[in-house]
């Protein structure tokens, strides 16, 4: 019996130290967030643990800022491809471009979305459990310069068990014991009530009942009932549909039966989100207007203009000699949507 009392004794005093190393700003953005992750893990393929040691490295767990005043909470740069709101700050160069969200689940998602890009391509071939394998990935395809940025993905992984999060459920979020509790600051023996608490698990799942079984749609069974709640029209030879209240590119992918990523080059909208009423074409523009050339307004939007004349917003940068950062129009002009011969341009 004595033996067993120092047993559990030891193990409070292992509890205690490991909790001593848990942060709770961080335990209370991981419990914050975590379902998150997980529903990403799901339908990005980017692991939750990877995801939750990423949000806490990048935002100090939400409170550096960037995630403040742009709510990212990934560190993301601007890119060619971006549209959304930007923010400056001072990181690598001074005045660095970082991409500005609505909320702070709107750069959850983007994140899970720029994984996407074939730079990182090599990262899904490694298994969701391997958050090591994961990290150095990650580190040797440039997402960040820090040479420890691997090791302390793990380490933020392991000090607070997010390895679990790969089973799709969240991790316990126990509070760090204040030191008065513990029955070693005291030099007391472990009390019963101190030996029932040591011996509880770190993590407690919670097992909610499933639903009753509904047989699914089969896939053409949901690509036929989204054409009869979306009419189906062509612009320049396409097909196009014009998206609903609710509609997303990863739910219209899935009706649709394709790969989210190809639907959204399809529409030039990696990094951004479905609106109602944009125009969502259901193959890839063409790399010829319609019409010969279009008059631009002050305040018009390139990419809507892409999206109405149903060609490449590559396209139509090439052959106006565009800037890839221009998004918007700020003065009356003239744009070429096809190739012309130098009489035609006089």
């Amino acid at each position: 019996m004595k033996k067993q009392i120092l047993l559990i004794a030891a193990m409070a005093t292992t509890l205690y130290v490991c909790a001593q190393k848990q942060n709770q700003v961080y335990l209370d953005y991981i419990s914050q967030w975590q379902s998150v992750a997980i529903q990403n893990q799901a339908d990005y393929g980017v692991p939750a643990s990877i995801i939750m040691a990423q949000a806490l490295l990048e935002s100090g767990a939400g409170q550096s800022e960037l995630a403040k005043n742009a709510n990212n909470h990934f560190g993301i740069k601007c890119t060619s491809d971006w549209f959304g709101g930007v923010y400056y700050y001072d990181d690598e160069r001074k005045g660095d471009c970082f991409r500005k969200y609505k909320n702070a689940a709107e750069s959850f998602k983007d994140h899970a979305v720029f994984l996407q890009r074939p730079r990182y391509s090599t990262c899904f071939e490694i298994a969701i459990e391997d958050y090591e394998g994961w990290a150095h990935r990650l580190k040797a395809c440039g997402y960040a310069t820090d040479k420890q940025y691997a090791p302390k993905l793990i380490k933020i992984i392991e000090d607070y068990h997010l390895d679990e999060l790969a089973k799709g459920k969240p991790v316990g979020t126990r509070k760090p014991e204040t030191e008065g509790k513990s029955s070693s600051s005291t030099g007391t023996k472990p009390t019963k009530a101190t030996v029932v608490h040591a011996t509880e698990p770190i993590a407690t799942f919670h097992h909610d009942p499933e639903p009753p079984y509904v047989e699914p749609l089969t896939a053409k069974q949901e690509r036929d009932n989204f054409f009869i709640e979306h009419t189906k029209k062509k612009c320049n030879g396409v097909s196009y549909v014009i998206a609903r209240e609710g509609d997303t590119y990863a739910n219209v992918a899935f009706r649709l039966n394709m790969k989210e990523r190809d639907l959204r080059e399809h529409n030039d909208a990696l990094g951004r989100n479905m609106e109602p009423g944009d125009r969502v074409y259901l193959s890839a523009k063409k790399k010829k207007g319609f019409n010969t050339y279009v008059w631009t307004h002050p305040g018009q939007s390139l990419w809507l203009l892409c999206q109405d004349e149903c060609i490449r917003m590559k396209t139509v940068q090439e052959l106006n000699g565009l800037d890839p950062s221009i998004r918007t129009f700020t003065i009356r002009q003239k744009i070429y949507l096809k190739k012309v011969k130098d009489d035609d341009v006089r």
